[in-house]
């Protein structure tokens, strides 16, 4: 069977190689194009492209699909189209191209976290499990049937990174899958049933830590926007990135955002009890042990979080 596989980020490239490991045909992968990173702001392309690259797939670079990509599409006469993060919508007349439909594989158990951030928004709201689908891609918000379903314990040491890393490799099982029944005429989409959440793209906003919340909330706001767009606060009115906080329901008493040292633990006040930081990045300085930080300004009379 022809494929079409559409994907920009790392998280989608377990997927592409499953694929081409299970013997389909991928006739060309549509990715975002190159972006620059770094300090340097260097264009570089997609995880997805330079793994393109290596196995010889043509590419087809769009930021948006109009018609000319969907001619590019059609051009590459796939039977169906795999899509994972590709991080953009795509039209009626793009989805009409391959007989059998866009296939796409979401890291949540829709309809829970329909969006763009379905991981990060499962952590920060403590999901115990959360798993993957794959679906028949429609032209509204991720609702279309659902082909298979997988589950994934969240520990409570998860961040949202290490969480969708499993999943992209397990997801990526469940994608295979999905085609070859596709392909055998097996699949079954069922409609999605359940209750609807939204997860909308998290911004650099909804990585600011709010002291106030109770400690359990704080420790999952950290971990759900690790690494990106990472947890933060501010002291002295500059922003200080953070690594994930730990739980220490043995401490309390310290004021929200008070930070002291204790041995070797520098912990923080909340709303409730005291969590532990773990790592610390000042503005302008690279992350560093939190318990180095605070030695290093061992001589402030206070320190607090704003």
């Amino acid at each position: 069977m022809r494929v079409l596989f559409a994907g920009t980020p790392a998280v989608a490239v377990p997927s592409l190689d499953a694929l081409v490991s299970a013997g389909f045909d991928v006739v060309a992968v549509l990715t975002r194009p190159d972006a620059p990173i770094g300090r340097k702001r260097v264009l570089t392309p997609s995880p997805v492209a330079a793994r393109a690259v290596e196995l010889g797939i043509d590419i087809i670079r769009a930021t948006r699909v109009d018609d000319s990509v969907t001619a590019q599409i059609a051009a590459a006469r796939p039977d169906v189209a795999a899509i994972v993060a590709y991080g953009g919508l795509i039209p009626r007349a793009a989805l009409d191209v391959p007989p059998h439909g866009w296939i796409n594989l979401h890291f949540s158990l829709l309809p829970a976290w329909r969006g763009a951030a379905p991981v990060q928004r499962a952590v920060i709201a403590g999901d115990d499990v959360t798993g993957a689908v794959t679906f028949l891609l429609e032209e509204g918000l991720d609702t279309g049937p659902v082909f298979g379903t997988l589950t994934e314990s969240v520990t409570q040491d998860d961040t949202a990174g290490a969480l969708l890393e499993r999943l992209s490799h397990s997801g990526a099982v469940l994608l295979s899958q999905t085609l070859s029944a596709v392909e055998t005429g097996r699949a079954a989409p069922r409609p999605q049933s359940g209750e609807i959440s939204l997860a909308p793209k998290l911004t650099l906003d909804d990585g600011r830590l709010d002291w106030k919340q109770p400690a359990l909330a704080v420790n999952r706001r950290a971990r759900g926007v690790t690494p990106e767009p990472g947890a933060w606060t501010t002291l002295d009115g500059q922003r200080v990135k953070l690594e994930p906080v730990r739980l220490r329901p043995d401490n309390s008493g310290l004021a929200p955002g008070a930070v002291v040292l204790e041995g070797r633990s520098v912990l923080v006040g909340t709303g409730s009890h005291a969590v532990e930081l773990t790592g610390i990045q000042p503005a302008g300085k690279k992350m560093m042990a939190a318990a180095d930080w605070a030695r290093g300004m061992a001589t402030r009379e206070s320190l607090v979080f704003e």
